[in-house]
């Protein structure tokens, strides 16, 4: 199956269509995205990744109120990555057959362009077969900000340099009066940008994804008008360069411990499953929709299964963005992909970052008692001591 759809199709959905999704019986509403999802893609199969999430530096200058993540430079616990310690990462992720880097990190000022570009010929050099698949719109437009280049040549040099694609970091709400709102991040890359810059990306053959988040006290017309924008530029790309977004994952805003905590009213699984159902629905034009496991937890996820996702995400190996704004898990093993995936009914298939399967798992093997054993025990050695592979070992095992 295509990552993408054909541009535009009879019946589609219009603004007030969208619109009414919201006030449908939950059910009803996952019961005619999941019909679409079967129709689009292999009604048995939820694929997954294997990769890693690398942030390279914490320093950032825009301030997003709902970011725990970012430092200045000044504050002890900044940090800017060598390409040695990346690369260690890197290895890392290949030792468990991994495919993909997710590399971010924030606005930085204080690293030079050469230095981005130097990172990428290391990585391609020293890990050939890894996808870079590094900086969101807004680091892109950083980037230009200091050299005095266009987002397009920046691009294109990262390109020629060994970048892959742009993750869709950034997106949270395609709608200016949301991103822009004094609680939210008045500094934060507009709308119209951020999707220039992936226009750009996609008119060089770069991989894009779009993304959503929800919570920040939008309005349910409000989702529809940021959903609708990305379904008119997934027509113009695909119209353009037969390159658009190859999924949607959408997500709900974490508040915990970070400055828009009590400003914004966050959103629940109720929400959550509303939401992807009728992104499922809109977005008529992307094939493959995520459902997103590290901040809504597994059965969340699994429920997403059946209101439009096909794809469960990434073990990401680390995480450290969402984690610190109260997501409540960071990373996770293939193995416990596998399960949920299994236990959710579907036949588990391993895909690289363009959603081409690459593996098919053995289940059984997998999913053993002796293997639950094998990887606490591994995951614990990793770890710490003796004391611990054994605890590890007896927990696993009971």
């Amino acid at each position: 199956m295509s990552t993408l759809a054909p541009a535009s199709r009879p019946g589609r959905l219009s603004v007030g269509d969208a619109e009414a999704l919201y006030t449908l019986p939950l059910f009803e509403l996952a019961g005619a995205a999941h019909a679409a999802r079967d129709a689009a893609t292999d009604p048995a199969v939820v694929t997954y990744l294997i990769d890693r999430n690398i942030n390279y530096s914490n320093v950032c200058n825009v301030g997003c109120a709902f970011c725990g993540f970012y430092r200045t430079r000044r504050q002890d616990d900044s940090y800017t990555l060598s390409f040695e310690a990346i690369s260690e990462k890197v290895r890392e992720l290949e030792a468990v057959g991994g495919t993909r880097i997710l590399m971010q990190g924030g606005v930085n000022p204080y690293i030079a362009f050469e230095w981005y570009l130097d990172l990428m010929r290391h990585l391609r050099e020293h890990h050939p077969s890894i996808r870079i698949e590094a900086f969101s719109p807004e680091e892109i437009k950083g980037m230009a900000k200091l050299t005095g280049m266009t987002t397009l040549e920046v691009l294109r040099e990262l390109r020629a340099a060994g970048l892959d694609g742009l993750p869709g970091g950034g997106g949270e709400m395609l709608v200016d009066d949301v991103r822009h709102a004094r609680h939210v991040s008045p500094a934060r890359i507009g709308t119209d940008d951020w999707l220039r810059v992936m226009a750009e990306a996609q008119s060089l053959g770069l991989y894009t994804t779009a993304t959503m988040v929800i919570g920040f006290g939008e309005t349910p017309a409000q989702r529809v008008q940021s959903l609708l924008r990305l379904r008119s530029a997934q027509d113009r790309a695909l119209a353009e360069h037969g390159n658009g977004f190859s999924a949607f994952i959408s997500w709900t805003l974490q508040t915990k411990g970070v400055r828009i905590e009590g400003r914004a009213p966050g959103a629940g699984a109720f929400e959550y499953v509303q939401n992807v159902a009728a992104a499922r629905l809109i977005l008529d034009n992307v094939v493959n929709h995520q459902a997103s496991w590290p901040t809504m937890g597994y059965k969340v996820a699994q429920t997403a299964l059946f209101a439009g996702c096909n794809d469960f995400g990434s073990t990401m190996l680390e995480e450290n963005v969402v984690s610190q704004a109260g997501a409540r898990n960071r990373a996770t093993p293939e193995r416990e992909l596998v399960r949920q995936i299994v236990d959710a009914g579907f036949e588990p298939r391993q895909r690289d970052s363009l959603y081409r399967v690459v593996r098919v798992p053995d289940v059984a093997a997998m999913l053993a008692p002796e293997a639950a054993v094998d990887a606490a025990v591994d995951a614990a050695v990793e770890g710490g001591s003796a004391r611990g592979a054994a605890a590890a070992a007896g927990a696993a095992s009971s």
